[in-house]
């Protein structure tokens, strides 16, 4: 089984990205993700973090362990090409080539585990929107009848208190500046 990953973009040259992944080429994940911890290179972050990312895929899509993977291909090409000008003497202008990278990693396994399919998740029946529409229509009932029972309890409450000789409402004197 291979699982892949992929990096588009990366704003560095890729001559100074292929110098750091030809130290990972062919070792276990572990071994190639403690190297590139302490290389001395920009370009150790974001190739360690492609590597979690392919593990990851190995580990949640095919139900891998990641004991088992190591890195099997990488690939840096050229990517796009940034151009700005530096002023030069006389009135000249030279080309200042901003360079990026594209990163193509394969994992392979150890030891073949046999799994050749993705893991099957099954996925819910779609919600149609008019049984949505039908089921908002009958909370709002419900809640407007309780409402409306709400309503008529207060007024009892209203007329029994008056009978009784006193208001349910009491004033506060403002107390003045």
């Amino acid at each position: 089984m291979e699982v892949k990953a992929n990096l588009n973009n990366l704003r560095m040259s890729p001559r100074k990205t292929r110098l750091l992944v030809d130290l990972v080429r062919g070792l276990p994940v572990d071994k190639a993700l403690a190297q590139l911890k302490f290389a001395n290179k920009r370009a150790a972050y974001p190739v360690a973090k492609l590597i979690e990312s392919a593990i990851a895929n190995g580990e949640n899509t095919y139900d891998l362990k990641r004991d088992n993977l190591f890195v099997k291909e990488v690939r840096v090409d050229e990517g796009f090409t940034l151009k700005r000008w530096m002023p030069k003497a006389h009135g000249r202008a030279t080309v200042i080539r901003k360079r990026s990278s594209k990163l193509s990693l394969v994992l392979g396994e150890l030891i073949d585990s046999g799994k050749k399919s993705k893991k099957s998740v099954a996925a819910e029946a779609p919600v149609k929107l008019s049984d949505l529409a039908k089921e908002a229509e009958n909370a709002n009932k419900k809640e407007s009848s309780k409402k409306a029972t709400a309503k008529e309890d207060k007024k009892v409450e209203k007329i029994a208190g008056s009978e009784k000789g006193f208001a349910k409402t009491t004033f506060r004197r403002k107390v003045g500046k």
